[in-house]
């Protein structure tokens, strides 16, 4: 939760409030379904990781029409004044369900829904998208650098080249969503209560006389985390020399207590660590932590990893905050029921010459099936809200695209759990977030029901999403109505 309430009424494209200018021109839908979904992995990964919706419910919260808002919108001499009168009153009405935060998602399925006014639903758009997008994308980023660690701690550390101060802030929450042990930002520190991590500069080191005195220095500030940065002059033949003159100095005089260690930050990484490994352990100090930074991503900690090399805490900056090879979550916000006066919801379908632009039409859930006997994730189901699903009895789940691909499950074999819970009712919110690294907690949690092959940074296996036969039927059924053939 962030420490000040902000007021983003405003942080939406132009078009959504001039459709809301139409709609209440000519009111004629009554309450609709919006759904927020993905289309494909983000870094060719088998998964991705849910993020952002904390802030999506505290911009819900403080969604309205300051006066100083009104007066631009009217500045802009497009929106009639009984528009504008209506907006002065505006809040959200509609009710919200996600999928929470932490949760290994997948493309197609519905990780935000909301219904509501037209209007309403409308209007919450673009930010729902910009938020979600944001940090899911980096979430999963994140959770793709710690995978390539193979245990070793991610600490993140690219407040610096983040496009901005709130992608830097919000984006080290996802990186701590998605399994880092710690963050460099401060700001990110204080609003979401998790650690931060950090030593110095190579300016600290050149700011002394000599390196020597710059670690003991240092060492003498912050004897029960001391981790000395090694590269500034020559790695082998001066900085681990003089880091372990400064340990020893601090061993003798019962100061050496706490964590400590050297950090790279360039050189050849492999060889650099291997060597510093065998000084430091003929120096006595074995449990010396090694860490490295130096423009790090998930291949070339992997590739490290591969080659031996003896580090064991690594620092990732750009590649991680950016998501660099991949800048883009690609969500999209598609409407999928409409529903006039007391009726029922009428399904909704967009049609595209891509067949995966199709979107999945009608008020719908998703649940999670699960392999009981070992409690890994077999497949994931859309479904319309009100179908019946019971693990007692057999379950046929196909491609939604290429149906001759089925899976039969028997009865008592697996197990469910509906993956998208309540978040606002009535324009009330109704759920209340846990704090990140709970959240943290229960993404690796959530990560560990996946099979390694699904986890894999190259070629992952691909999980099934598939739509309950209800759903499916219903899809086929307005697709045949809207091309009926000759």
């Amino acid at each position: 939760m962030s420490t000040t309430a902000q007021n983003l009424t405003l942080l939406t494209d132009l078009y959504e409030l001039t459709m809301m200018q139409g709609y209440f021109k000519n009111p004629v839908q009554e309450t609709v379904i919006f759904d927020a979904f993905y289309r494909s992995n983000p870094c060719g990964n088998g998964f991705a990781i849910a993020a952002g919706l904390d802030q999506v419910i505290d911009y819900i919260k403080n969604l309205h029409f300051a006066k100083e808002d009104v007066d631009y919108l009217r500045s802009l001499q497009i929106f009639d004044e009984d528009f504008l009168n209506y907006l002065e009153n505006f809040h959200f009405t509609g009710d919200i369900y996600a999928i929470p935060e932490g949760t290994v998602v997948f493309p197609r399925e519905p990780l935000v829904k909301v219904i509501a006014p037209i209007m309403e639903a409308q209007l919450v758009e673009t930010a729902i998208l910009t938020i979600i997008n944001h940090q899911s994308l980096i979430a999963t980023k994140a959770a793709r650098v710690v995978n390539a660690a193979r245990g070793d701690g991610i600490m993140e550390f690219g407040l610096r080249r983040a496009q901005g101060p709130d992608a830097g802030t919000y984006g080290a929450r996802a990186a701590m969503i998605g399994g880092c042990i710690g963050t460099s930002n401060v700001l990110t520190g204080k609003m979401f209560d998790v650690p931060v991590l950090g030593t110095h500069a190579h300016s600290w080191i050149m700011s002394f006389p000599d390196e020597y005195t710059a670690f003991k220095t240092y060492a003498e500030l912050y004897p029960d985390a001391c981790t000395l940065l090694v590269d500034t002059y020559d790695t082998l033949k001066s900085g681990v020399p003089n880091a372990i003159r400064v340990f020893r100095e601090m061993k003798e005089a019962g100061k050496l207590n706490g964590r400590y260690g050297i950090r790279l930050d360039s050189g050849d990484l492999a060889y650099m660590s291997k060597e510093a490994r065998k000084m430091l352990d003929a120096a006595g100090f074995e449990d010396a932590v090694i860490a490295a930074s130096s423009d790090l991503d998930e291949y070339l900690i992997d590739s490290l990893k591969s080659q031996g090399a003896k580090i064991t805490s690594w620092g990732v900056g750009t590649n991680l905050i950016t998501s660099k090879d991949c800048p883009a979550f690609g969500g999209v916000y598609k409407l999928a029921a409409v529903k006039t006066g007391e009726g029922d919801f009428v399904p909704k379908i967009k049609l595209s010459e891509n067949t995966e632009k199709i979107t999945n039409p009608g008020n719908k859930t998703v649940y999670r099936i699960y392999e009981k006997e070992n409690g890994k994730l077999k497949a994931d189901l859309i479904c319309l809200v009100d179908d019946q699903l019971d693990e007692s009895k057999d379950l046929t789940i196909f491609d939604p695209l290429e149906t001759w691909k089925k899976t039969h499950l028997k009865g008592g074999t697996y197990t469910l759990r509906e993956l998208m819970v309540p978040v606002f009712k009535n324009g009330e919110c109704v759920y209340t977030s846990p704090s990140v690294m709970d959240i943290r907690k229960y993404c690796m949690e959530e990560q560990n029901t996946l099979w390694d092959e699904t986890r894999r940074l190259v070629n992952p296996h691909e999980v099934y999403v598939d739509l309950s036969d209800r759903l499916y039927r219903m899809k086929t059924d307005l697709l045949n109505q809207m091309h009926p053939g000759d």
